[in-house]
């Protein structure tokens, strides 16, 4: 991992920090949950110089088959700005995540955490436009 990423990485996790439990995995991604949205930090050289952070969160899963699961999201139930949904047809039903990629580096702590927020925000407001019923907010 470059240092780029290492720092990215760290002030990623002092920001996040400030409003979850986060978890750092021995490569150095971070996993923490937003709303019952689980999700996932990796950093990654896209090319020399240009550093990303991927930000992976799983928004439901084994979302009925027979549901219109695909429209609701292709016409922009929960839309945020900071992310794209994407509809996966499982062997259980519907997954849906939410993925963001930035370039990261000279970011600190605040900007980094208003942008994550903004992001998990819009995964967790799409979470509860597919799952409005509390009842079924363990999927």
């Amino acid at each position: 991992m470059s240092s780029a990423i290492a720092d990215m990485l760290a002030v990623a996790r002092a920001a996040l920090e400030r409003f979850h439990d986060v978890t750092a995995d021995e490569d150095g991604a971070l996993t923490f949950a937003h709303g019952g949205v689980v999700c996932a930090l990796q950093g990654l050289d896209l090319e020399d110089g240009l550093p990303v952070l991927n930000l992976t969160c799983v928004v439901a899963w084994d979302l009925p088959a027979e549901s219109d699961v695909p429209t609701q999201v292709a016409m922009g139930v929960g839309e945020g700005l900071f992310g794209t949904p994407r509809v996966i047809e499982g062997s259980a039903g519907w997954d849906v995540t939410w993925r963001y990629a930035f370039p990261a580096a000279g970011l600190d702590e605040k900007a980094m955490g208003t942008l994550l927020m903004l992001v998990v925000s819009g995964a967790s407001s799409l979470r509860a436009a597919l799952l409005p019923d509390e009842s079924r907010s363990a999927r």
